[in-house]
């Protein structure tokens, strides 16, 4: 998953980049409200955390200008504002979900990957596809009944490429949703990674096909 974080709080923005990433959460953060409405309008995100009180932008504003471009993006208001009038707001505004400061992290992990699971149309804590199931509690995979280990690299490659089932993602879509901590990682290590994922899967009912100009994807074999 890759989160846009809209956050003008230093502290804050920095402990929950950190939080959210060593949870498998890969993070853009941005603390300004011009930059966040740039960001939705250049850049590929699975969710947007989005403070209201920000500089440049309110963060109404900056949801309001997603919606009017019918941009769907699952999003979650993420403010010490707590006032009923201004939940109605952003919520009338297109926001999906509320959270006022302070929060639990695992709350709002929580609350995230419901948002995207809702936004596909899955409601279920388990992802599958074919005989390859994730649990999203867990967050460990299992194939025709038994638990697959996997690196940590391979696992976040697999893990975007369930979340996406039958969707074609390219080698940067993964790329920023796997290796975002690392600039000096290129699109070919995308390669490596699902060569060696997709050997894992060979004949067990379910493959990563590649889609030329698109990219890959996973599906029942």
């Amino acid at each position: 998953m890759r989160a846009l974080l809209a956050e003008d709080e230093q502290t804050l923005g920095t402990w929950l980049s950190k939080a959210l990433e060593g949870v498998g959460i890969q993070v853009e953060w941005v603390n300004n409200g011009k930059l966040a409405d740039v960001s939705l309008q250049n850049n590929d995100h699975d969710v947007l955390i989005l403070d209201l009180g920000m500089p440049g932008m309110d963060g109404l504003e900056v949801l309001k200008r997603l919606r009017a471009r019918d941009q769907r993006l699952p999003t979650i208001i993420l403010t010490a504002r707590d006032s009923l009038n201004e939940r109605v707001m952003a919520l009338n505004a297109g926001a999906d979900d509320f959270l006022a400061k302070p929060f639990a992290l695992v709350e709002l992990e929580a609350r995230l990957h419901a948002l995207v699971r809702r936004a596909r149309g899955n409601e279920h804590s388990r992802l599958c596809c074919g005989s390859l199931i994730f649990d999203v509690q867990k967050k460990q995979f299992s194939l025709c009944g038994e638990i697959l280990m996997l690196s940590p690299r391979k696992h976040a490659v697999l893990r975007v490429l369930i979340q996406h089932s039958g969707e074609p993602m390219s080698k940067q879509q993964i790329l920023d949703r796997v290796f975002s901590d690392d600039q000096d990682v290129h699109p070919e290590a995308v390669e490596v990674f699902v060569h060696r994922v997709r050997k894992r899967l060979e004949g067990r009912g379910v493959r990563i096909v590649t889609m030329r100009g698109l990219g890959y994807a996973l599906e029942e074999a």
